[in-house]
């Protein structure tokens, strides 16, 4: 008796240690959807409480003419009502021009510390002497989301992150709204607070909803207009990619959600560029592609009943100007 009281003293004790340890993370350990805002964004929007707002949100505009030439066919279809910009990539001149013709379409700023691919690759676009905390060993952006979270400044990267601002601003883009790619910025409260801070200086609102955000951070109700972030994981065969996307929509309760997606063409410039990485790859962006332009899904989303939004009709839940 006396060995299993001294056993189970000690299974309580490794319990409290391993949860102070992941308090200290000051990372969530769970990812619930954000609770809904009172009153709703439906009511604030004039919809019933019990309806379903989705924005259908492409990333990564700006980083091919692949990705550019089927965002932009998508957005003019209204396939998508969202698009956000990687300001850093070498296709970013190709969006101003869209952005010109098209100013009423909903774009943001993906806001980028990280360049993915191992052969295309971007850097800041603030100097590097000012921004050293943000490049990795060949003055690139580093590969890894996480290196960002250890290693990166925070005071480099607010510098960072409102010269890609400016320069959309400055190129004329009307901006909708902000998010973080491959979430970099939910990786450290430092960081998630430079997300904050950057939003609420250029009065937009950012992506948050059921992101893993650092614990007791407090969200302004710009902040809060997502409940749930939507997206394929890895490891779904092609057959089912369509049914997979149609079973997550069809079981969300009321809300406001984000289905985030991936588009461009399986081509060359595709395959080029993300040769090793078949998750979000080429092929990857042209099974989104098709997925969202398909008739089937578009009466899919009808009979649902999800009413489509943007990022600007959100903006106005949360009382903010347009830019």
């Amino acid at each position: 008796m006396d060995r299993q009281l001294a056993m189970l003293l000690l299974i309580m004790l490794l319990a409290c240690s391993v949860r102070g340890q992941t308090s200290n993370t000051g990372v969530q350990v769970s990812n619930a959807p954000l609770p809904p805002l009172r009153p709703s964004v439906q009511e604030r929007l004039d919809y019933p409480a019990t309806a379903r707002l989705l924005i259908i949100h492409s990333d990564d505009l700006g980083m091919s003419h692949s990705v550019n030439r089927a965002t932009f066919d998508a957005l003019e279809k209204g396939w998508i009502t969202s698009s956000s910009i990687l300001v850093p990539c070498p296709w970013f001149p190709e969006v101003v021009r869209f952005a010109t013709s098209h100013p009423n379409a909903d774009l943001g700023i993906h806001l980028a510390l990280n360049s993915e691919w191992t052969d295309y690759r971007w850097r800041p676009i603030t100097g590097a002497e000012k921004v050293p905390s943000l490049l990795d060993a060949d003055g690139y952006m580093p590969l890894d989301e996480t290196v960002v979270a250890t290693q990166a400044k925070p005071s480099e990267v607010s510098v960072e992150l409102q010269a890609q601002l400016d320069r959309a601003l400055k190129a004329g883009i009307k901006l909708s709204h902000l998010d973080t790619h491959m979430t970099a910025l939910v990786g450290s409260p430092e960081l998630f607070h430079v997300y904050q801070s950057t939003g609420r200086k250029y009065r937009l609102p950012i992506l948050v909803g059921d992101y893993r955000v650092p614990a007791g951070a407090k969200l302004d109700v710009s902040e809060s207009l997502v409940q749930r972030v939507i997206g394929i994981d890895p490891g779904i065969a092609p057959k089912d990619w369509a049914d997979w996307y149609k079973r997550t929509l069809a079981a969300l309760p009321p809300g406001v959600y984000e289905m985030i997606v991936h588009l461009g063409y399986d081509d060359d410039e595709m395959r080029g560029a993300t040769w090793n990485h078949p998750d979000w790859g080429s092929a990857w962006r042209q099974l989104d592609f098709d997925m969202v332009r398909s008739a089937d899904f578009q009466k899919f989303l009808r009979d649902q009943g999800f009413i489509m939004v943007t990022w600007r009709d959100l903006a106005k839940a949360a009382d903010l100007s347009p830019r």
